[in-house]
């Protein structure tokens, strides 16, 4: 019979993050500062890979120079500039549905902008960005992150598959919970350090199938190691 899955413990988290850096480094963050355009990559990136993402984010700006005119522009037009992201249809009408309910939320009516939120609390801006039409909470936190440096951490697939294997996270963990518990156990300051290297992990070790267990840095310390 498993052992109930307990909140790991301070020095848990750090001789995790420890033997990550002797693989992976200590990356620096540097905050690019353009909210609105880490919103709109971030609902880019969805259901595709980077580079599809990438190709369809330089498109749209291409086509559409500032995001009023995006906002502005027939949904068909949006749709067409990102064809190449994957579910284009889908992602337009979001993007459009965003920048529409940003012009008419913020605390500036009718700027388009959302760098206000670098101004307030994390939880406030977290429950704001949350409010926009199909925003969560990784979305949310790639936001406040990447684009303003400010205290969150994403849970993309690969951090999530990690650190639950790891016994970061609770197994069966609910998005919300899966965010709440990254955030609590990550020491301040290094947000964006525990990110990318556990994603890095996940993507070079510790696949979805056939994790690679036998030259995984971190198998003295993994429960789920060799069960896989």
């Amino acid at each position: 019979m498993s052992r109930p899955w307990k909140p790991p413990g301070r020095r848990r988290v750090y001789a995790v993050r420890d033997r990550l850096r002797l693989v992976y480094g200590i990356p620096v963050l540097r905050p690019h500062g353009d909210g609105l355009a880490e919103l709109i990559l971030t609902v880019l990136s969805q259901s595709t890979n980077d580079r599809n993402r990438d190709v369809a984010y330089f498109g749209l700006r291409e086509r559409f120079p500032s995001w009023d005119e995006v906002r502005d522009a027939p949904v068909d037009a949006v749709e067409e500039a990102i064809r190449h992201g994957g579910i284009s249809k889908v992602k337009s009408a979001r993007i459009k549905a965003i920048l529409v309910t940003v012009t008419a939320t913020g605390p500036e009516p009718g700027v388009l902008s959302i760098d206000w939120v670098r101004g307030v609390p994390v939880p406030e801006a977290q429950v704001y960005l949350c409010s926009l039409p199909g925003v969560g909470r990784k979305t949310a936190a790639c936001v406040l992150l990447f684009a303003y440096g400010m205290r969150d951490v994403p849970v993309d697939t690969h951090v999530s598959r990690v650190g639950t294997r790891l016994g970061l996270f609770r197994a069966g963990a609910g998005f919300v919970e899966l965010h709440d518990t990254m955030l609590a156990l990550t020491p301040r300051g290094q947000e964006w350090e525990l990110h990318l290297n556990l994603l890095r992990h996940g993507r070079r070790t510790c696949f979805a199938q056939r994790p690679a267990c036998g030259v995984c840095a971190l198998r003295r310390m993994c429960p789920s190691a060799d069960t896989l």
